[in-house]
Parts: C-alpha cells; structure tokens; sequence
C-alpha cells in the first residue's frame, strides 16, 4: 500500500527527473513532460522527428537519469528477431558460442530498451518487440524471460523513406505515446544549440546528468498507486465517452475539416485499449498537479499524443495523417462540450 505521503515524495521525484532532464535538453519542455507523463503511466514512448533534431538525446537523458540498465538497438534493414534474442559469435578457442542478446542480457534490472530508427527495421523484428512491449516477456532458450520494469523508447526519422518499413497499427498502438519533435523555434534555444560548445558533444553532454536519481524498481508499484487514488466524476466519464464517440463519428458532433469529406474520413476510432491510454495518462497529469480528480484540462492535455495515432483514417486520407489527426483532435476540443 503507498501513503499519500509516499505519492508526494514521488511527485517530487517526478520533477526531479523533469528537471534534470532539462538541463541538457533545451526548447522541448512540452516533450519532456509527456514523457515524464508516459514513464509514470508505465507506458512506451515513440519520438518522431527531423534529422538532427535531438530525439535520442533526450531518451538518452531520460534513460540515464531514471536509473537500471540501459540497452539500445540500431534499426537496420539486416537485423532479424534472433538478434534481439541471442548473440553468436566464435570465441578465442574458434568454438561457437550463443549468449543472450540485448533483450534478455540484463534479466529484471532491464528498464530502458531503446529503439533508434525503428522503422528501418523489418516487420518481423516490429512483430518480436511488439510482443515484449505487450507482455513484457519473450520466450527462449527453452523458458521465459521477463522484465517487468522494462520501458520501450522508440524513434522514428519522418525523413527518409527509402530501405525503411512503416509500423503497421497494432504496433504503434503499443505505444501510449506517439510524439512529434519540431526543431527549436525559441531564438535563445536555437542559439544555445548552434553556439554553445557543450551541446556539441553529446556524451559529455549527458554525462553531466546526475544518474539513477530515482529508485526505479518501485516505478510499477508508484504507477499503479496513481491509477487508483486519481478518480473520474461522473461528468468527466461521460465527457470522455463522447470524446470516443468523436473519434468514430466525428459529424455527430458537428466536426468538419476544410478539404476534407467526413463521410469517408474514419476508418476506425480509438480502440477500447487507446482510450484506457489517454485515461491512464491523463490521471499522472492530475497526480502531477497535486489533484486527486480529474478535470477536462487534464485530458486535453495528452488527448493528441494518446489518440492522434490511434484514430485511423481511410487511404485516401492516410498520407495526410498527421495534419488530418491534429485537426481533428483539435476539432474534438472545440465541439465536445466540456463539463464545468
């Protein structure tokens, strides 16, 4: 059982890891939230963005600072399941030998499994991580592996096509988090990173950062703990079931996009699972702002990240994707009435 005394000293943590991140990380601290936001949920991460835009130094920052082992993954367009799996190699002696690979290394002391350029890895190798993100566990070896406390950081460069395999839905709707990460529009944050020596160097960068700030064996049992003491009025549940419904319908509840045929625009709404993802995220913003009950702000606040990929649109529409998905959560906002 945790004490609301032990839910504030972990809010206090959570600020720390916010803060500490943010040292080394400049002009993103909407990013940086959500994914203090996402950690807390116990929810995956997927960082989308331009090249050069900074996207693994900051899951990088974040993994540092949280604490346990660390292990990261160069999406290729060569690597295979097995290579998550095992590691085969021919020792000093010329004998073959297999050791676990970076998946099942580090055993229950795994917390950050980083993914760099996800979408240049083949679906076989989205299939394996998909599963260790739903269940955290794969099978090898001839048993079970688990690690409960694992959180899957992904990138994903929105730049280059080529040699790359787009995600299909089921594994991005793993992800409680799709975020997109613009460059830098604050003049002093551009003129930080372009001047500033010691954004140069990113090691050394992140070496600055104070590590395992936080005891991160308890992040399950935290996480849990805000999921039962943030409550949602009556209000607030019928208000997010007409945020679902919104999703399906969207012109019953007068939503129109300029350009756009609302007819033919949705092909799915959120699933039951993506909109527990938005609920368990918006109740670690509220626990976040000392509150105890849900407000709409709350919602609003990761309703973009948690359903702008889970919303899915006919193919005509799909290669508008992200314009058509901010949009319509925008929309969404506006038109549904909001409980006062």
């Amino acid at each position: 059982m945790v004490s609301g005394e032990q839910l504030q000293d972990w809010r206090s943590h959570a600020q720390q890891i916010e803060d500490e991140v943010a040292r080394v990380v400049v002009g993103e601290q909407q990013i940086l939230r959500l994914i203090n936001v996402a950690l807390f949920a116990r929810g995956h991460v997927l960082l989308e963005g331009g090249v050069g835009v900074g996207k693994t130094t900051v899951l990088r920052a974040f993994a540092r600072v949280v604490g346990g082992d660390f292990e990261r993954v160069e999406g290729t367009i060569d690597l295979m399941p097995g290579d998550l799996v095992y590691h085969t190699y021919v020792d000093g002696q010329g004998k073959p030998r297999i050791e676990p690979g970076p998946l099942l290394r580090h055993g229950e002391q795994l917390t950050t499994f980083f993914f760099n350029e996800i979408n240049r890895a083949r679906p076989q190798v989205q299939s394996l991580l998909l599963r260790a993100m739903a269940e955290r566990s794969v099978w090898a070896f001839d048993r079970e592996y688990r690690f409960p406390h694992m959180t899957v950081f992904a990138d994903r460069n929105k730049v280059e096509k080529e040699e790359t395999f787009e995600l299909a839905s089921a594994a991005r709707d793993r992800f409680l988090f799709e975020l997109n990460m613009p460059t830098p529009t604050d003049a002093q944050a551009r003129r930080s990173l372009v001047f500033d020596t010691r954004f140069h160097d990113v090691d050394g960068l992140l070496a600055q950062l104070t590590p395992s700030i936080v005891p991160w064996e308890q992040l399950n049992r935290i996480g849990a703990a805000i999921q039962q003491g943030v409550q949602a009025s009556e209000t607030i549940e019928r208000y997010v079931l007409d945020i679902w419904q919104a999703t399906e319908t969207p012109l019953q509840f007068g939503i129109a996009l300029d350009g756009v045929d609302m007819q033919q625009l949705i092909l799915a709404g959120a699933s039951p699972r993506g909109m527990s993802a938005l609920l368990r995220a918006a109740r670690v913003v509220a626990w976040l702002a000392g509150r105890t009950h849900l407000i709409p702000e709350d919602i609003h606040e990761v309703l973009l990240p948690a359903l702008g990929h889970r919303v899915f649109f006919t193919p005509i529409y799909e290669l508008r994707r992200q314009e058509l998905a901010e949009a319509l959560i925008a929309r969404i906002v506006a038109n549904v009435a909001v409980p006062r």
